[in-house]
């Protein structure tokens, strides 16, 4: 009996200091880096709903007053339903082409805006009026922060793609999470689409 629970107290004992060790030596870090990578495209997508947010109500404020500057408010919402319209969540990351047709919407309605933007300066009023000035504002504070959460995105996916490509870390992907893939990065997907639009006026 005493020999019995000696080899379980032994043996549990090896397992538990295996699983320390092992622990110690990265067997984590793919699964972490991961949940990482989707954490930030999160970030991303919420930046980018954050403007969609936005949208409406600048076409509101710039409709009242440049109501015959149809063709470019009219560009700027359709840019935005496209947008709107796209089945994003999580799973895009494991399909590059539907993440290349997302951030192409996404700089389609980037360069909308930018049309806006060009739009607004012949209405001295309406670049005096303080809702739009507070609407530009808060559209200038999003696409910084789109660029952030973009950046952050492409850091995480580097770190990512690094552990399931170098020592140990390519060992512990090909015994244990050989379904994980490599993922794409952000790229930007139409001339100048990596710049925001400009909203200085």
């Amino acid at each position: 009996m005493f020999h019995t629970l000696f080899r379980r107290f032994a043996l549990i004992s090896v397992l538990l200091g295996s699983l320390l060790t092992l622990s110690g030596c990265g067997i984590n870090n793919i699964p972490t880096l991961d949940e990482q990578v989707k954490a930030d495209w999160a970030q991303v997508q919420n930046q980018y709903q954050r403007r969609a947010d936005l949208i409406p109500n600048l076409v509101s404020t710039v409709k009242g007053y440049a109501a015959h500057e149809q063709e470019t408010l009219q560009a700027v919402v359709e840019a935005r339903a496209k947008v709107g319209s796209m089945q994003v969540d999580s799973s895009i990351l494991n399909n590059p082409e539907q993440l290349q047709q997302f951030e192409a919407a996404q700089g389609q309605l980037s360069s909308a805006l930018s049309r806006l933007m060009v739009v607004v300066e012949r209405y001295p009023d309406l670049k005096a009026n303080q809702n739009f000035l507070a609407l530009q504002s808060q559209l200038e504070g999003t696409e910084n922060r789109i660029s952030v959460a973009r950046r952050d995105f492409i850091q995480s996916v580097s770190a990512y793609n690094t552990e399931i490509r170098t020592f140990p870390g390519r060992i512990w992907h090909s015994l244990l999470y050989s379904d994980m893939p490599l993922r794409e990065t952000y790229e930007a997907t139409t001339s100048g689409a990596e710049e925001a639009p400009k909203v200085e006026f």
